[in-house]
């Protein structure tokens, strides 16, 4: 649960300093263009292809998503914070994800009757299972 407050608080601090108030999240323009001292720019283009998942036609955001996750870990910024450390532990990684792209704050902002899976996969652009994991996860 410490874990998990923690990763909240950073998934809080990107979205102001990238300033992301409202859904969905630009996961890749932030991987493209992160804001100065925080992690190395990635081309997206130059992903392959077998990097994305393709289950459901959010899947790639989640899997850009985990990519994110990653950089900001191994980043100056994200090891300062922690984060390279809290990403080992098992389903971190995932975790913090979900998070980037459906912030807890957003997600709870929702009217009761529109925090449902489905709407929330089509309002963030996400997997509803993944939807349905993070509300899930804000109830604990």
């Amino acid at each position: 649960m410490q874990e998990r407050r923690a990763l909240e608080k950073i998934t809080a601090e990107i979205m102001e300093v990238f300033e992301v108030y409202a859904p969905p999240v630009p996961i890749e323009l932030m991987l493209h263009n992160p804001a100065a001292g925080m992690w190395d720019k990635i081309d997206v283009t130059q992903l392959s292809g077998s990097f994305l998942s393709i289950k459901d036609r959010f899947s790639p955001r989640m899997s850009m998503a985990r990519l994110l996750a990653r950089h900001i870990a191994v980043s100056d910024w994200g090891r300062k914070r922690g984060l390279f450390t809290l990403l080992q532990q098992q389903d971190n990684l995932q975790l913090f994800a979900r998070m980037l792209v459906m912030p807890g704050d957003m997600v709870q902002g929702l009217t009761s009757s529109t925090r449902n899976p489905a709407y929330i996969s089509t309002h963030f652009e996400v997997p509803e299972d993944d939807a349905g994991q993070r509300l899930l996860e804000l109830l604990d």
